[in-house]
């Protein structure tokens, strides 16, 4: 696939020339990007047009807080909800495309006279010192660990981008002396191809592993996006690359890089900034002792913001004591409740809802020093879900995997092609499930029944992760509202 290269002049000369312009925002949402978008060019004195295939009623809460904002002007703001129509594009003098939205094929977009995003905005009118973030495993752990660190070590600074906070919402707060960390999807890349506009100081790359394969034609397009993070860094700035081995089958194509072997490699040899390593053979490392978060992974993303913060210049005994306060993010193997039943026997639950790919559920399922009660499944992205499969079914104990301890599915196509490999192996589980509450009914049934007392004079402890490793398509609005309703549904319950 030829990926869709855009020119490097803005609609805009400066922030200043907003005013008085046509600017149509193709997607409000729910996340706040939509809304964020909508506030700044109203601020800046734009004419806007927003405009979402979703209708009023399911954009209720979005809208009803723009019109409860007695400091927008309203009479500059048109909605065009449940529809779109041509000469909303045709007639803007700028389109702030959702990232989420392909622009191959697109009628609309097509018919625009200037396409940027909020980030590309952001980038090209502030010159705030950037710390980007991308991969597929990790990257918001990541960006919440620096973000964390570098507040904690006395930085004013802030966090936006993919982790659902438009960095429109602080663009008047920032300046050469604000270090800005963003949280990079390959489609929010993709939307930068060409414009020049992303110069970052630190760019990390976090665990590549095959991801939106349901949007991409391979891993070469999906990768391709990526690259785009270093694509425009000097020898001034750094990039920080996995050491280690990719998962099997998903590294580079040696026909088109001989010389490299893993992806890791192939963007240290592009990268025309300082490099270094992490993983097996790390650059830099710090002991950083026991952490709040559970996981080897979540150490990976924690030594990762430890040295993102060592080169902004904090001092390495302060990173050790600020990351081990560091309380992990909502959503990624976030604990939120535990439960006692009549028999002394504890659950505590965790939320990992954001693990939208089968590696990051693998991971879940190993994160804890005991053996878990795993909830999983949902709809396929076109993904091989082998590395879930093969713990799921055959963990290597002699390499210290653990087993699931008992299995909950969530109804969905990705738990389809799940449930053929479980039952070839003999793995028992419940489900699948088409809804939250019955699948946490019957585990409530098996919890009660529990009794550890006859094992410990002390009570025992059980761990109960949700880790889809799919989307959340059909049965939620997306990862955010699956794991709010699951906690939700939990506290009720429990």
């Amino acid at each position: 696939m030829t990926p869709h290269v855009y020119p490097r002049q803005c609609a805009f000369k400066s922030v200043e020339d907003i005013k008085g312009k046509k600017v149509t925002i193709m997607g409000l949402g729910l996340n706040g990007g939509g809304e964020a978008a909508v506030r700044f060019f109203l601020n800046k004195g734009a004419f806007v047009t927003v405009t979402d295939m979703k209708t009023e009623e399911q954009l209720k809460a979005t809208v009803d807080k723009l019109n409860s904002d007695k400091s927008l002007d309203h009479n500059h703001l048109t909605y065009r909800l449940g529809e779109h129509k041509i000469e909303d594009f045709e007639n803007a003098d700028c389109v702030i495309k959702n990232p989420g939205v392909k622009i191959e094929g697109n009628k609309y977009l097509a018919a625009a006279r200037a396409i940027e995003t909020d980030l590309s905005i952001f980038l090209r009118f502030t010159d705030c010192p950037i710390i980007a973030v991308t991969g597929s495993k990790g990257k918001s752990s990541t960006v919440s660990a620096i973000y964390y660190g570098l507040s904690q070590a006395g930085y004013k600074t802030f966090l936006g981008g993919n982790i659902t906070v438009s960095p429109l919402t602080f663009f008047d707060e920032v300046n050469s002396d604000t270090p800005v960390v963003i949280e990079f999807s390959s489609w929010q890349l993709a939307d930068l191809r060409g414009r020049g506009v992303l110069r970052p100081h630190i760019a990390v790359i976090t665990k590549i592993v095959p991801d939106h394969q349901n949007w991409y034609d391979n891993m070469e397009d999906y990768v391709a996006d990526k690259r785009l993070i270093y694509a425009d860094q000097t020898k001034g700035d750094y990039s920080i690359f996995d050491s280690g081995e990719d998962e099997a089958g998903t590294g580079p194509d040696s026909k088109l890089h001989p010389e490299t072997k893993t992806w890791g490699d192939l963007f240290a040899s592009e990268s025309k900034a300082t490099v270094l390593r992490y993983g097996i053979k790390p650059s830099w490392s710090i002991d950083l002792g026991k952490l709040l978060v559970p996981g080897i992974h979540m150490k990976t993303n924690a030594q990762n913001a430890a040295l993102v913060m060592h080169l902004m210049g904090v001092p390495d005994v302060r990173i050790k004591e600020i990351l081990q306060k560091w309380p992990g993010i909502d959503h990624r193997l976030q604990y939120f409740h535990s439960w006692k039943n009549d028999a002394g026997t504890t659950i505590k639950f965790y939320n990992d809802s954001c693990a939208t790919v089968p590696e990051a559920a693998a991971a879940a399922s190993q994160a804890f020093e005991k053996p878990v009660i795993l909830m999983t499944g949902g709809t396929d992205k076109g993904l091989e879900l082998t590395p879930l499969i093969r713990l799921l079914t055959s963990p290597d104990i002699a390499k210290g995997e653990k087993p699931v301890k008992d299995l909950y599915l969530l109804a969905g196509s990705a738990t389809d092609k799940l449930l053929p490999e479980l039952d070839k192996a003999g793995v028992k589980y419940h489900g699948p499930f088409d809804g939250l509450e019955p699948l946490l009914k019957e585990a409530k049934s098996a919890f009660d029944k529990l009794n550890h007392q006859a094992e410990n004079e002390n009570a025992g402890e059980e761990i109960f992760v949700f880790s889809p490793g799919a989307t959340s398509f059909g049965m939620f609005a997306n990862e955010f509202d699956r794991g709010n309703k699951y906690m939700a549904a939990v506290k009720e319950i429990f």
